[in-house]
């Protein structure tokens, strides 16, 4: 497994050319067997994000490490095309703080209950399903009546297990590279899908 994520541990030499283009086929065939399994889920949660949008809801994302940066590029797709979007990940001194003061479980939930209301949109990204701060700010975003939307692989986690998210995207991986691959070809999908609705 180690070898798989890192190959420059190994010690025999890898064939680089070769090794690059077996990853682009498998991200590749991925990405079309997302996209062909999630097409009516993916219409159905732009459907629902396109009606809380016109009702004057706003989009905030979340997620941890390449997923928080996941999540500052849906809220810049969404905002570049004019609807209202935040991600929860941008503000290093509120996230300290909440980590410093309160915990890192909360610096999602608190962020949400001060800023969120009945019909935004709360979007988590993760490639586990099982981050605790992550979970919990579904849990708020699903208290204070928010649309729920969940990206997540291996399984789906907590995520998928406690039914958190109301439009639920799960990568069929086991690999954090190809769920973040798969998870960015459905994230702007989604916001074509919904973009292109409220035009």
């Amino acid at each position: 497994m180690t070898e798989t994520l890192y190959p420059f541990l190994r010690r025999d030499p890898l064939d680089v050319e070769a090794s690059t283009v077996d990853k682009a086929r498998e991200s590749l065939a991925l990405r079309q067997r997302v996209l062909n399994e999630f097409g009516p889920s993916l219409t159905a949660c732009a459907a629902a994000m396109d009606a809380a949008f016109r009702a004057g809801g706003r989009l905030f994302t979340f997620g941890n490490g390449g997923s928080s940066t996941d999540a500052q590029s849906v809220a810049g797709l969404f905002t570049a095309g004019g609807l209202p979007a935040i991600s929860l990940t941008c503000d290093a001194a509120l996230l300290t703080a909440l980590g410093n003061d309160v915990g890192f479980d909360v610096v999602f939930a608190r962020q949400l209950a001060a800023l969120g209301s009945a019909g935004d949109v709360a979007m988590a990204l993760s490639t586990s399903g099982g981050s605790a701060n992550v979970l919990r700010g579904l849990e708020e975003a699903r208290r204070r009546g928010m649309v729920t939307v969940g990206f997540a692989g291996s399984g789906g986690g907590r995520m998928a297990q406690e039914h958190l998210a109301d439009h639920l995207f799960v990568v069929p991986s086991s690999s954090v590279h190809r769920i973040q691959e798969a998870q960015t070809t459905l994230y702007h999908v989604l916001w074509e899908l919904t973009s292109a609705d409220a035009r």
